[in-house]
């Protein structure tokens, strides 16, 4: 059954061609026709027609080799939407027979014509036969006696004799390309890098500019920027007598230039040169980009075969869009579209070298970027120690605790054996910037003897060194080649320019002052969660919360803590201090008490001598305070209903920081709020103590200042009743770690257990904890935020989850209407680029709409 005309089209300056139909490559090569370059004779087929091929649909031969005149070589090229989605290789010289060997061998001499035949059989039989490779190796001298030999090999593997007809050869090649995109491992391979599900593939068939032969002929790669740095300079190489990409590859290539001293193409034919020179600075100008550039000399005279982006690293692609843009090629929001908020991210981290040898122990879940070494430690003690002793560390856990983190201060990297992307060390590692693996299934770490066992049985021991690479979340032996951070004055100012085209605000989730540091480095605009139990476990203070939570009375308690107050009050102060008058939304304590008790016996007798009880009352009020279910249990704003004096403190704290700040610098407006809201009582009862706190700290300091009460939505029951709670709140922010997992009804640090075959039997669409899930989550998102604006039109609407740093997220708040969002530090910076990507994106759809 054949294809329906046009199946395919010849590539001139007028024919109908776009990138969404017939790929990049091919839509490329028409821009260089365009620009009047010698592009040898090119037919494209677009996406459906490579589809139809895939089921067995064939477009007619005759029609298609006609462009190319009688008895052609030609070659077939992948053309993708985005090339990084991959494709099957490049197939050249299609066409080759014995007889057409046989006309060659008189033309151009007979090795290099035994040369190119001698390819082609390779690239049938290992590509499109599908045969043993080894079988058809090239021989060192390409001679008579080798293809005699590689033709025998090839009818005694197939029972066949190797085909004759360029037609059959080009009908087989464009099934076999074909039939390999639509392959489960391509399909893959390429969701993995980011393609739809559905990605089409084009093909280009190209008449051979052969690159052999008589007079000066080989074949070449130019480039006109370094790949590493994005800085101006020629690179490529070339290689008399080859074909394709082999210079890349062949160690006696020339280089381009002979600047470096070298054998040069420049020295070699320096007209070629020249116009290889003008044809990159027309390719700059014209098409927007810095591309790579594959052309042949064929006795001399110049072919461009081919023009793909030049291929970069974050860091490169950062610097070419900059310099696109100061050079006025392009405009600047093009040049925000064209960096990816990922690339941002990975600057700004520590990575593993991409030519290192990876020796993998165990894969996790990549929780915060970045990579780091270290020597193997499995307690927090450990890795103080390590710190003292100016020693690198990972410590791994089976999972963190809050009395980890002093622990995970000092360390390098953190693996845990559970939880997911928002699970303690996924959100205290993001905040610290910290290189963190979490949810390594399989590892068996045995704190007594010291030793951990990977899931393949390689046993490792306390002080081995080992490398975390939290962006691919794999855990590696040994200690590998990292690249260093790489933020310079080009990322800094896409991120200015970034800023220009953004429309919601970005605020950063800082606990302590040096995070807070961090955010105003990073460029946030204020604080939108500061979570202040972190604060609780840093020297002596975690000793004063476990006798507060000993003592029996109430008065017991506010004696304790006003012995907390003064330390409290300074981090306050040193936040509002660093930042410089921006808001800053701090939460009143959260976690169930349980959490700053010890669960060992060694940690439960250290707190009696401490406390000077008897073990058996410590092991009593341990018991005690456990609960079946603590996430849902007594924490947040339900201690400060039922143990008032803690929030008393903390209130007190943040309006006496509030006067110090103030007296320094710039006025500050902290803003107080409440976690874990389920009803508009519990927030009334709060605000009254609030505000009665805050008139006492008025009238002692003779002082006036402002601040703003607010909600954390983090229950369904919050969202669905927020009208009535905004009446007392200026704010409502949504913290959708929380919220996830009470609509989900999933233990977050759990969930890592099964998520992985909910995602791929497509019961979830993705991870609800790592991916924001807009259906269920963002319905109550939407509800919430609509609701709250009913009872207070001027109220605002943010989200401080682990979500919000997200490309999804942000679109959805956006689009919503949300004031801003707040993301761990290290986020921040992507967060602004990805905001203005939504921004421009949008504006740009309204535009062509309303030009329609």
């Amino acid at each position: 059954m054949t294809i329906p005309a046009p199946a395919f089209t010849l590539i001139t300056p007028t024919a109908t061609m776009s990138s969404a139909v017939h790929g990049g490559r091919a839509k490329c090569l028409q821009r260089l026709v365009r620009l009047e370059m010698p592009v040898p004779v090119t037919v494209a087929l677009s996406f459906a027609t490579v589809r139809a091929i895939a089921a067995g649909q064939m477009p007619e031969m005759g029609d298609l080799l006609a462009p190319f005149g009688p008895a052609p070589l030609l070659s077939v090229r992948p053309s993708s939407l985005d090339p990084d989605w991959g494709g099957p290789g490049a197939i050249l010289n299609i066409g080759m027979t014995d007889s057409r060997h046989e006309t060659m061998c008189a033309a151009i001499g007979e090795r290099a014509a035994t040369a190119l035949y001698l390819r082609f059989i390779q690239s049938w039989a290992i590509h499109v036969a599908r045969l043993d490779p080894e079988a058809f190796d090239l021989p060192d001298t390409p001679s008579r006696d080798a293809l005699r030999a590689m033709l025998a090999a090839y009818e005694a593997e197939t029972d066949e004799r190797f085909p004759q007809s360029i037609a059959h050869q080009l009908s087989e090649v464009l099934r076999s390309m074909a039939r390999a995109w639509e392959g489960t491992s391509a399909r893959l391979l390429r969701q993995a890098r980011g393609a739809p599900a559905d990605a089409g593939l084009g093909l280009v068939v190209q008449a051979m500019a052969l690159g052999v032969g008589a007079g000066e002929s080989g074949s070449g790669v130019i480039q006109f920027v370094n790949s590493a740095t994005g800085s101006p300079r020629i690179e490529g190489r070339y290689l008399s007598q080859s074909q394709g990409r082999d210079a890349l590859g062949d160690g006696a290539a020339f280089h381009l230039t002979g600047a470096e001293g070298h054998p040069s193409l420049e020295d070699l034919a320096p007209d070629a040169f020249a116009e290889l020179m003008r044809y990159g600075a027309a390719i700059r100008a014209r098409l927007r980009e810095e591309m790579q550039i594959e052309f042949t000399l064929e006795n001399g005279a110049l072919r461009i075969l081919d023009g793909v982006r030049v291929p970069r690293n974050s860091r490169a692609a950062v610097n070419i869009a900059v310099a696109l843009a100061r050079d006025g090629v392009i405009a600047r929001e093009d040049a925000v579209l064209r960096v990816a908020p990922a690339a941002i991210s990975e600057l700004m981290h520590r990575q593993v070298d991409p030519a290192a040898t990876r020796d993998v122990l165990v894969t996790g879940i990549g929780a915060s970027p970045g990579a780091a070494s270290g020597r193997i430690v499995l307690t927090a003690e450990e890795a103080q120690a390590a710190a003292a002793r100016g020693e690198h560390c990972i410590l791994m856990r089976r999972e963190t605790t809050p009395e980890d983190i002093r622990g995970m201060h000092a360390a390098s990297g953190v693996v845990t054996v559970r939880g997911g992307i928002t699970s303690h060390a996924a959100v205290i590692g993001r905040g610290l910037g910290l290189p963190c693996v979490v949810g390594a299934a399989g590892l068996d770490i045995d704190r007594r003897s010291g030793i951990v066992t990977t899931p393949e049985g390689r046993v490792l021991q306390v002080g081995d060194i080992v490398t975390v690479d939290g962006s691919s979340g794999e855990v590696l032996a040994g200690e590998p080649m990292l690249l260093e951070v790489a933020l310079d004055g080009a990322s800094a100012e896409i991120l200015d320019w970034a800023d220009e085209f953004r429309d919601i605000g970005v605020r950063a989730n800082a606990d302590t002052p040096r995070d807070a540091a961090t955010a105003r480095n990073f460029r946030a605009e204020g604080i939108g969660l500061c979570r202040t139990e972190h604060m609780f476990f840093e020297g002596p203070r975690i000793g004063l919360m476990r006798e507060m939570i000993f003592a029996e009375e109430a008065e017991d308690r506010r004696a304790v803590l006003e012995r907390l107050l003064p330390l409290q009050r300074e981090d306050f102060a040193e936040i509002f201090r660093i930042m410089q008058g921006r808001p800053v939304c701090i939460r009143l304590f959260d976690p169930p008490l349980h959490e700053f008790l010890p669960s060992d016996k060694a940690g439960m007798r250290e707190l009696a001598e401490g406390l000077a009880l008897p073990l058996s009352d410590i092991e009593a009020r341990v018991e005690a305070l456990q609960e079946y279910n603590p996430m849902l249990g007594l924490r947040g704003v339900r201690l400060g209903v039922t143990v008032p004096e803690i929030y008393d403190m903390q209130a007190r704290a943040i309006f006496q920081a509030t006067v110090i700040a103030g007296e320094a610098g710039d006025p500050v407006v902290p803003e107080v709020m409440i976690p874990l809201v389920s009803a508009h009582r519990e927030v009334e009862l709060v605000r009254t103590r609030v505000d009665r706190i805050a008139a006492q700290v008025k009238s002692e300091s003779g002082r006036d200042f402002a601040y703003r009460l607010g909600v954390m939505v983090e229950t369904p029951r919050a969202a669905l009743r927020a009208a009535e709670i905004a009446a007392d709140a200026a704010f409502l922010s949504f913290g959708t770690n929380d919220l996830t997992q009470m609509t989900y009804g999933l233990s977050r640090d759990d969930a890592g257990r099964f998520m992985s075959a909910y995602v791929s039997k497509h019961v979830y669409e993705e991870d609800p904890f790592h991916s924001l899930d807009l259906d269920g989550v963002g319905e109550l998102l939407k509800i919430g935020a609509e609701r709250g604006r009913l009872g207070r039109p001027d109220i605002t609407i943010a989200i401080c989850g682990e979500h919000a740093g997200t490309r999804r997220a942000i679109e959805f708040c956006r689009a919503q209407g949300f004031d801003y969002v707040s993301c761990s530090p290290f986020r921040v910076p992507a967060a602004r680029l990805t905001a203005a990507q939504a921004a421009i994106r949008e504006r740009r759809t309204a535009a062509a709409d309303d030009a329609d």
